[in-house]
């Protein structure tokens, strides 16, 4: 059972947001007198601070105040297809030919086919979302910056709190600023050294970049190498962003800089620190499948176990329950349906989930990158039950194979397939990875409308493949290590071994798809090597056309939402917009 209240007690709490101005700021201390007044705050600084920290962190995870179908705190979208991570699977992943959406939500047939454009409430949405975030943590670091002004002097302990506290808050600012350069390029700035309620300045792409890299040296410097608690970020998650960064870094500073090594370097910190525990002792989870499951909280920092995911966001189908998140990933790819209805066979439940919401499948393409054998797609719906791999039917939820990564069902020791319904062909996943889940935990009788799976944002083996990306690309680092690590994550989804000349650009990019697909990493990587925009690689409906058509390279970055550009009419649009 997991302690959700040592995660995010700030759930409940209402902090009387003034959320005014989405390229504004915030001010978390309410004024309200039914609510946190100075002198309350004063009378227990420890209680309340602790409260608006995990505001920073349930901005993350959940779009408001109230619940799934209640506040957002951010306007224009409603509470799931606004949630931190939906939002930026919409920018990220729909955009590919990892993950295709069938319903005609407004906004996302245009993402989905790549013709949006600078009014796109989603990439509006995208962007609001962030920022927010943003302002959140800025103001959380000004009110710890200045409990003077409550007439608060904190102890040594209280202190010694506070200072880890301020880390964090920066680290979650940190990731926020990364999508912001990831996506937006020329993006808003602010810090919570101006005041609140201060305009924010646009920086260029470079300015961002080099803010971002120095904020996060400074903070792989100066967080503690011990294991966070349970939902919170650590060191290992702080210099795994940091290791992204510098993976991207020719991208993002348009060829001016590149930093294959201090990629390579930061890598080979994190895996130094993994050694010794997991698969081949190398800090794998010894099951790809165990990753993104209902008790996956156990690979989690600060959850007991073999510590593969270094950050993630804690999901619980009870207390936390968005939908986005997890919920969104669980739900989106299963349907129930039969043979008699609908000439194909899938089942909610055997999924741990009762919800099912039957909108997003594979493209073909996005399919022939796996291979049998290769565990990572072994409980996809594929020709056996009725899915066709082709994407002929743009709004056919069965044109296009059903992907299923992430459900709500418990990992299991049972090791004997002969224990499976093998006759059931909505099943067909259980003999091929030996039976991966527990039969009695995995059954309908656990389904529920929540999951309770956490959300990996970075993992370990994203780990690995950057140090070898950057080998190849680069020449960083030590090209034996680099084969052996790619190898070591090959070897876990059951495929053979690489050789030397296997490590090549197309096939890492490649491996990166299988390992890491709807983790959002696919724009990014496709991005960095050539083959988002452009014919270098088309995918169905890619520019609206059934087998895909090139878009121009502008498109490689969102616009500046016109909101923000006539908010804040100094501010420069992207080129192309």
């Amino acid at each position: 059972m997991k302690s959700i209240t040592k995660i995010f007690s700030v759930l409940g709490v209402s902090l009387a947001l003034g959320l005014s101005s989405c390229v504004g700021d915030l001010d978390l201390l309410p004024n309200d007198p039914n609510q946190l007044t100075a002198n309350k705050f004063a009378e227990n600084p420890s209680e309340y601070l602790m409260q608006v920290m995990m505001k920073c962190y349930s901005g993350m995870a959940i779009s408001g105040q109230t619940g799934p179908d209640g506040s957002s705190d951010i306007s224009g979208l409603d509470g799931g297809t606004s949630q931190y991570t939906r939002a930026l699977y919409m920018l990220q992943e729909f955009t590919t030919d990892e993950s295709k959406w069938i319903w005609p939500d407004a906004g996302v047939v245009d993402l989905v086919t790549n013709t949006w454009g600078n009014g796109n409430v989603n990439i509006f949405g995208t962007y609001s979302r962030l920022y927010v975030h943003i302002a959140i943590c800025n103001d959380f670091l000004r009110l710890v910056n200045n409990l003077g002004d409550y007439g608060i002097s904190p102890d040594a302990q209280l202190q010694a709190t506070l200072e880890q506290y301020k880390l964090e808050a920066r680290a979650l600012r940190a990731m926020s600023y990364y999508w912001a350069l990831d996506l937006f390029g020329n993006a808003s700035f602010i810090d919570e050294t101006q005041p609140a309620g201060t305009a924010p300045v646009q920086y260029s792409r470079r300015q961002l970049y080099d803010w971002l890299a120095g904020e996060l040296e400074t903070l792989v410097a100066a967080f503690p190498d011990t294991t966070p608690i349970y939902g919170r970020v650590g060191k290992d998650g702080v210099e795994a962003l940091l290791a992204r960064l510098y993976l991207n870094a020719e991208v993002y500073t348009d060829g001016q800089v590149s930093a294959w090594d201090k990629c390579s370097q930061h890598c080979a910190n994190i895996i130094a620190r993994h050694q010794g525990e997991g698969f081949r002792s190398q800090g794998l989870v010894p099951s790809y499948m165990y990753l993104f499951c209902g008790d996956n909280h156990e690979y989690m920092p600060g959850g007991g176990g073999v510590n593969e995911i270094l950050w993630g966001i804690p999901y619980d189908s009870q207390a936390i329950q968005p939908y986005g998140g997890t919920m969104f990933l669980c739900a989106a790819g299963i349907s129930n349906m039969t043979w008699a209805d609908n000439d194909a066979i899938m089942t909610a439940s055997d999924y741990g989930m009762s919800a099912q919401w039957g909108c997003m499948h594979a493209t073909e393409q996005f399919a022939d990158k796996f291979t049998a054998g290769d565990l990572r797609w072994s409980m996809w719906c594929k020709e056996a039950q009725g899915f066709s791999k082709e994407n002929t039917g743009f709004s056919t939820f069965t044109d296009g194979y059903g992907v299923v990564k992430f459900t709500n069902l418990l990992k299991g020791n049972v090791t004997d397939p002969s224990q499976w319904n093998t006759t059931d062909n909505t099943k067909n996943w259980s003999t091929a990875n030996g039976g991966i889940y527990d039969p009695v935990g995995g059954s309908a009788a656990r389904a529920q409308n929540f999951p309770d799976t956490d959300l990996p944002l970075l993992r370990l083996a994203d780990v690995y493949l950057m140090y070898t990306e950057a080998n190849i690309m680069g020449g960083a680092g030590n090209a034996n290590d680099a084969l052996n690590y790619v190898n070591l994550v090959r070897a876990r989804a059951g495929l053979q071994a690489w050789t030397q000349s296997d490590l090549t650009a197309d096939n890492i990019l490649d491996e990166r798809c299988r390992e890491l697909y709807w983790e959002l990493t696919r724009r990014s990587d496709l991005v960095r090597h050539g083959k988002f925009s452009g014919s270098a690689y088309n995918w169905s409906w890619k520019s609206n056309e059934v087998n895909g058509a090139p878009f121009a390279e502008t498109m490689d970055l969102f616009p500046i939402p016109q909101n923000v550009i006539a908010a804040q009419p100094e501010f420069n649009q992207n080129p192309g917009y």
